[in-house]
């Protein structure tokens, strides 16, 4: 559906458009992945000698995009979509510098952090302009089509980012890095028009930033659906923190480890083409509870498992269990947050910047937490999976008392 918002139907055809939405969105994903299988080396080099502290290069990158959506979405509201987009992707090659220089853990993730904030411009621009053109069922369908997309880059991201660092050093990834990131600027510069019309604007002030916020807080729905997506997808960030650590110790697997973490990106890129085709059927929200209920349950029945054997499962069982855990969760990835932006189209930076803060703020807060607890098993993992689950659930079914 096109919204009045718009100032034109996009020249694109879906797939260019979804490609170039998934292209910028996925930098975030390049950043964080693409660093994996390098992360204890790079903490190695800068003299970090706490084994779980390395997962902070990971971490600071999250912080980045919590804090950094906060601005772009107002932002883009006020001056547009393309402005605020040039800015982050500015800001991140900044980031990718200071990395690529850091001679020290402290600057290193100073350097990772301004990545993060950068990031989050097209990331957070990303679903505004989407949800300029598109909304409901069809903004769903559109957001699997980009996930669909976007799932090629976390499957691919630790293996490219090996490839670079074997040919080259840890370095050069931050290179390549920056070199995609003014690329999609290019892409998006040349190839995509506005689409948020002048007349459509708000005045960018403190007292329309805070009305703004308190408006798309105060729908149920959005606030509701970002604290959910938030609490679910907190294990996944504790995966990413710990996965290296966690082949390596119980498993035994390093130098293939991009392999097996790429196999199970897939699995998410699977569930995106199964969702594109049922969410027009069923619906998000149904999509979104049957998805959690089957994550409850499906890690509930492994934790157990993992329990009764001193809390190491086999690798083929714990693939199993990841390959189907991480099905479920790319059926909630587009619907979760398609359903948050549902109510505020009419303010979608504001929107989406409400959203991305609130889920990106408590994911970090969680997967943190549950990354720390890590000690060589797959407990923390696992159970954070079966618990987040239905916490999940019965904060979808408070917000969806406002539509009822």
């Amino acid at each position: 559906m096109l919204k009045q918002q718009t100032t034109q139907q996009p020249k694109l055809s879906l797939p260019e458009f979804a490609a170039m939405m998934a292209y910028m969105i996925s930098l975030a994903a390049l950043s964080i992945d693409a660093m994996l299988p390098v992360i204890d080396v790079i903490g190695r080099d800068l003299g970090v000698t706490d084994p779980n502290k390395p997962q902070l290069i990971i971490g600071a990158v999250f912080l980045g995009l919590a804090v950094g959506q906060l601005a772009y979405g107002p932002i883009s509201d006020a001056v547009g979509r393309k402005p605020a987009i040039y800015a982050g992707l500015a800001l991140f090659t900044v980031g990718c510098l200071l990395a690529m220089f850091a001679k020290d853990f402290d600057t290193m993730l100073l350097g990772r952090l301004l990545q993060g904030i950068g990031v989050a411009g097209p990331r957070i621009v990303s679903m505004a302009v989407v949800r300029d053109i598109y909304s409901g069922r069809e903004m769903a369908k559109v957001s699997s089509f980009i996930m669909s997309f976007f799932i090629i880059v976390p499957a691919l991201a630790p293996l490219l980012g090996q490839f670079i660092a074997d040919l080259w050093n840890w370095q050069a990834i931050y290179f390549v890095l920056l070199a995609m990131a003014v690329l999609v600027g290019l892409w998006y510069g040349i190839r995509q028009s506005e689409t948020l019309h002048p007349e459509f604007r708000r005045k960018l002030s403190l007292e329309h930033v805070i009305s703004g916020f308190r408006e798309a807080l105060s729908f149920r729905v959005t606030s509701g659906y970002a604290l959910a997506a938030g609490t679910v997808f907190g294990a996944f960030v504790a995966y990413l923190m710990t996965s290296p650590q966690l082949f390596a110790d119980i498993f035994g697997i390093k130098k293939n480890f991009p392999y097996y973490f790429g196999a199970l990106a897939i699995c998410i890129g699977m569930a995106a083409f199964v969702n594109a085709r049922l969410v027009m059927k069923l619906g998000m929200r149904k999509l979104c509870k049957w998805a959690l209920f089957s994550k409850a349950v499906w890690s509930g029945g492994f934790f157990v498992a993992a329990v009764a054997s001193g809390g190491v499962l086999p690798l083929d069982i714990f693939m199993v269990w990841a390959g189907v855990s991480f099905f479920l969760l790319g059926i909630l990835f587009g619907n979760v947050n398609a359903v948050a932006m549902e109510p505020v189209g009419h303010i979608a930076g504001f929107g989406s910047s409400v959203v991305g803060f609130v889920s990106g703020a408590i994911s970090l807060s969680i997967g943190t937490l549950i990354g720390q607890m890590y000690t060589g098993t797959v407990l923390p993992l696992i159970g954070g999976f079966a618990l987040l689950a239905p916490i999940s659930i019965l904060v979808m079914k408070w917000a969806d008392k406002e539509s009822a």
